[in-house]
């Protein structure tokens, strides 16, 4: 039994008593403790392989803050490195892949893994986060969308210009899809899986999806994540499952993406969440959206700026605030508290 259900509450729009609040990394490199694990741990993937450093920095930052969920730590290329696509991290450069998919042959050769063998170790954290957590507040599980997927696995690591996934983009479209198909498959197999072994909501991040066109963010993202939001597992245990998308830059199609099937988006900070709730109505819930930025400021910026977004959205049901993006690593713990408590003691005012 759930003790706080806050966060599931609001990104399903229904009526809670403050405004719930997380954040994108919240466990993660602004955490001293977390940097200890990670140097046990000797690498990154050496933790993120591990249920049980994964589990304990999952849960560090439940420790320091009142926040209203966590969310299952890992790395969003989890997938195709269990295509066998090497995946590795380049100090200070990020990550990187040591056969990037590049040609019809490299396509047709990946596969949708068996998550449970291939994963099972994100599904082992996910079983003992739940676990641990015993009800405190509910879990999220995550995935990357099949285009910001694509994006790593075609350009071999981190990009400035997209020159490669576009080339093929605009060069072999079939292709493209056919890459684009084989990680919807997948990405609705991994999250379906997260679901059965105690996530309680699951969120597709599209980080890549704004260097899109209109047309092509249409065609080569939004079209994919409905896809996998319509096979994913919606109720588990007699509980309904949010799903959270978020496009990062994507602002501009928030009409577009609320016909995706999900329950709530997230929004980045450029766009004022008063404007993307006028577009949006109450068909989905809103995800967001202080720029991470704000925290490197003093407790009463900070809270000012909570004050302003909170006013903004208004009264009603259908905000759980966040960051509009990551928080980042040289951020102030001390900060992150600021923000936490300013959101549930401004937000009282604005719920029955």
């Amino acid at each position: 039994m759930l003790k706080n259900d806050r966060y599931l509450r609001a990104a399903l729009s229904q009526p809670v008593d403050k405004t719930p609040v997380w954040m994108m990394r919240q466990a993660g490199r602004y955490l001293p403790e977390y940097r200890e694990i990670r140097a046990k741990a000797g690498d990154f993937m050496s933790l993120c392989t591990n249920p049980e450093l994964a589990c304990e920095v999952t849960l560090q930052p439940l420790r320091r803050y009142e926040l209203d969920a966590a969310i299952l730590f890992s790395d969003i290329l989890t997938i195709p490195d269990a295509m066998g696509l090497g995946l590795y991290f380049k100090t200070g450069e990020g990550p990187a892949f040591q056969k990037p998919v590049r040609s019809k042959s490299d396509v047709e050769n990946l596969f949708v893994p068996d998550i449970f063998k291939e994963l099972g170790y994100v599904t082992d954290a996910v079983s003992l986060i739940r676990k641990e957590l015993d009800g405190k507040v509910p879990l999220i599980g995550f995935s990357g969308s099949p285009w910001t997927l694509a994006t790593y696995m075609v350009e071999g690591g981190t990009t400035k210009n997209f020159g490669l996934i576009k080339g093929m983009m605009f060069e072999q479209p079939q292709l493209m899809h056919q890459l684009l198909e084989t990680l919807a498959q997948s990405v609705t197999a991994y999250l379906n899986a997260q679901i059965e072994s105690g996530a309680q909501a699951v969120m597709i991040f599209d980080t890549w999806g704004g260097v899109l066109s209109t047309q092509n963010y249409q065609g080569f993202s939004l079209n994919y994540m409905q896809q996998i939001i319509s096979g994913l597992k919606r109720t588990h245990d007699g509980n309904q499952i949010p799903v959270t998308m978020f496009t990062k830059g994507g602002a501009g199609w928030l009409e577009q993406m609320v016909e995706s099937g999900a329950d709530c988006l997230g929004l980045d900070w450029t766009v004022d969440i008063d404007q993307a709730r006028a577009r949006v109505g109450d068909k989905v819930a809103l995800q967001g959206n202080m720029d991470p930025c704000v925290l490197y400021s003093n407790p009463q910026r900070i809270k000012e700026e909570v004050a302003d977004i909170l006013a903004k959205f208004g009264n009603g049901c259908g905000h759980v605030f966040n960051l509009g993006h990551g928080i980042h690593p040289t951020i102030e713990p001390e900060n992150v508290k600021a923000y936490v408590d300013a959101v549930h003691q401004l937000s009282e005012q604005y719920h029955d």
